[in-house]
């Protein structure tokens, strides 16, 4: 069994290509987990992101920096996957395979190995060599057009639903799946994680309510996408905002009786009057703090919640309560999750500094192209000088 903290992927090497998004963080939810994730981080590091001591995604791994472009960079990932149960990668397709780090090469040494591929458009289709981002991936698959107002544009929910519900959750479904039929048959696979299929999926019951006449193909018409008045959010007086999932008939019974228009409300089965329910339900909103309507509602079965920003998450007293939200390195950040009896995950690396853990990596996975080269012994020191110096994995 793991040791307390290390989670139930303890003992599962995984080797990730350093990039952008829905990769990285697919590769720290495993890490989290208690797999032993290895970054390879290039010279120089990317383009996006915060600082890499800030950024979170980072956390529980190890970094070396390998320069795939040299004449020895292809074969020390190579040998890296050949000791690995997984390895995770999210160029445009074909650039792995120029690089000589693609699914043949890599399972020429290890035929084992489960190699996950995290893409926007996939491996293959008229898009698939194309750039993109969340926005524009979720935006063909029906899901941007979810979320805004009836009588305004559509928006996204920063990246969440492409980049990392429809494509970092997949891969790590995929990999997981894959590494379960890898260690029955000692055959690895490709995984080809797709955030457009990703997200797709998740529409599946929107799809079934679309086809049994229950959903309407337009925004803010629905019952789950802010058109009913029961299932929405309201501006209180302070200008903070009130959730509302009031759903079931019991639980709606609960949230009037709570929120106490006094006079008999359009019954709400009625969508025709939905508007005139809407109004009313947001005027009485509007009579108190969110504060106050928090403490109205606060352990009740109507459903109601305050919308708090990034910022007032980690203090809600049931987020508090259950340590979703964790300090580690002074920095505030979500707990891993989900939560095992036996296998409990934890926090137990910082972000990892590209390059920081080369010569410990070297020595636990026995690679010795990642040894970095011993430096010429210095010649006699000329007056004003200063003897040579190296950083470890630059």
């Amino acid at each position: 069994m793991a040791g307390a903290g290390e989670g139930p992927l303890a003992g599962v090497r995984v080797v990730e290509l350093a990039g952008i998004g829905p990769g990285p963080f697919a590769a720290m939810l495993l890490a989290d987990l208690g797999a032993d994730v290895v970054r390879v981080d290039r010279p120089g590091g990317t383009a996006l992101g915060p600082p890499p001591e800030q950024d979170v995604t980072g956390r529980n791994k190890r970094s070396v920096v390998v320069d795939l472009k040299s004449a020895g960079g292809p074969g020390t990932v190579l040998d890296l996957a050949a000791r690995a149960d997984v390895l995770i990668e999210g160029f445009r397709p074909g650039v792995a395979e120029r690089l000589g780090v693609g699914p043949d090469a890599c399972h020429a040494r290890n035929p084992g190995l489960v190699y996950g591929r995290m893409t926007g458009w996939g491996q293959h289709g008229p898009l698939a060599a194309s750039a993109g981002h969340d926005i524009g991936y979720i935006a063909v698959t029906g899901a941007l057009a979810l979320g805004g107002p009836a009588d305004g544009p559509p928006y996204p929910v920063a990246n969440l639903l492409g980049d990392y519900a429809g494509g970092s959750l997949y891969l790590v479904v995929g990999v997981l799946a894959a590494l379960q039929h890898a260690r029955a048959t000692g055959t690895g696979q490709v995984v080809d994680a797709a955030i457009v299929d990703g997200t797709a999926h998740l529409t599946a019951m929107l799809h079934g309510m679309l086809a049994a006449g229950r959903w309407q193909d337009r925004r803010g018409a629905n019952l789950l996408d802010g058109g009913a008045p029961f299932y929405g959010t309201y501006e209180t007086a302070d200008g903070g905002h009130m959730a509302v999932g009031a759903l079931e008939p019991q639980f709606y019974a609960e949230f009037v009786r709570l929120l106490g228009i006094g006079e008999p409300l359009p019954p709400r089965e009625d969508p025709a009057r939905w508007g005139e329910l809407r109004r009313l339900v947001a005027e009485r909103f509007a009579t108190r703090s969110r504060a106050e309507w928090t403490e109205v509602f606060e352990g009740t079965d109507a459903c109601v919640a305050p919308v708090l920003t990034l910022g007032e998450a980690p203090g809600h007293p049931h987020l508090a309560a259950r340590g979703t939200f964790t300090e580690h390195g002074g920095i505030t950040q979500p707990a891993p999750a989900p939560r095992f009896s036996a296998t409990p995950a934890a926090v137990r690396r910082p972000p990892a500094p590209p390059g920081a853990h080369t010569a410990e990596v070297a020595h636990d996975w026995d690679v010795p192209a990642l040894r970095p080269t011993p430096a010429p012994a210095p010649g006699p020191q000329q007056p004003g000088t200063l003897p040579p110096t190296s950083m470890e994995g630059q």
